[in-house]
């Protein structure tokens, strides 16, 4: 008959090894409910461990995109403002210029619409080379320097860049942060292109030149004007489309974001009715191995033989 003998040793070391696994498993879920995370290294989820990653690194690519909106919306912003300023000025030339083509206007008067006109067009130069957030010309697209150089008779010559350049917003999508000098003072009369800086450089000097030809200067003056008129409300649009489409995309970016936090909060987050069930059901297990280890541990040959 074959006698089986249960080493003490063994049942010590396993029962050891036991309640150490039970206690760092109540150990992992306290943790999980202190911290609200239940990933705390890959090994625990590698499939969830690598999804929390792609999640993260969206997150930080959105931060980008949130800094690039505001940058587009400031500048945007700075333009709108002088484009408004700009539809002032050119709805005042046109009432001094229709004041300059009236038949009983006097050479000295229409002299002294020029000397206005001439300081007018000199504050619109000003408003073209005024700075963004950045310091770069408004109009200048991204030149560091001005927008429009002035030559000695006066005449003025945009020294900007073609395109005023674009910022991401993510998922693709793009706005170009402002509009060059051209985009918002170039248009055409009759079919000819010209621009609202040497349009008022004309008519100031025909003005102040006086003769015959000012009251004709006046009238071509206007049509000139008007045209400009719409070149800057044009260029309004422009802009209010853009921060428009800066709005739907933060908008869109602000949904994506709750919807990867969501997604973070399945995927690596405690759910904390399970967690503290599993966690009582653990304690339970861990505190009825103790006793029993205990009880079995005091327990020996002779007392069995009694």
């Amino acid at each position: 008959m074959p006698i089986v003998s249960t080493s003490t040793s063994a049942f010590y070391d396993r029962s050891t090894m036991d309640i150490a696994d039970l206690r760092k498993r109540a150990e992992g879920l306290q943790a999980d409910l202190s911290r609200g995370q239940r990933i705390s290294r890959s090994s625990d989820d590698p499939v969830g461990a690598s999804r929390l990653r792609q999640l993260q690194r969206a997150d930080s690519l959105s931060q980008i995109d949130v800094a690039n909106a505001a940058k587009a919306t400031a500048d945007l912003q700075l333009t709108d403002g002088a484009l408004g300023s700009l539809a002032d000025y050119v709805i005042r030339l046109r009432e001094l210029t229709t004041q300059a083509a009236n038949g009983t206007m006097t050479a000295a008067t229409r002299s002294g619409i020029g000397t206005e006109i001439e300081a007018i067009r000199n504050n619109i130069i000003q408003l073209a080379n005024s700075r963004d957030a950045a310091g770069n010309a408004l109009f200048g697209g991204q030149s560091a320097g001005d927008a429009y150089s002035i030559d000695a008779a006066g005449n003025a010559t945009y020294i900007g860049t073609a395109t005023a350049g674009d910022l991401p917003l993510g998922d693709g999508q793009n706005v170009t942060r402002a509009l060059t000098g051209p985009e918002v003072f170039n248009f055409s009369v009759n079919g000819n292109p010209t621009n609202l800086l040497d349009a008022l450089k004309t008519l100031a000097d025909a003005f102040k030149a006086g003769g015959a030809g000012a009251q004709q200067a006046a009238q071509d003056g206007l049509a000139a004007l008007n045209q400009g008129l719409d070149a800057v409300t044009t260029a309004q649009t422009v802009v209010g489309s853009r921060l428009s489409w800066i709005d739907l995309t933060t908008e869109r970016r602000t949904n994506l974001g709750e919807l990867r936090a969501n997604e973070e909060s399945d995927v690596g987050g405690t759910d904390i009715a399970a967690t503290v069930a599993k966690l009582q059901e653990t304690m339970t297990v861990l505190e009825a191995s103790q006793a029993s280890f205990t009880k079995l541990a005091s327990l020996s040959l002779f007392q069995l033989l009694r």
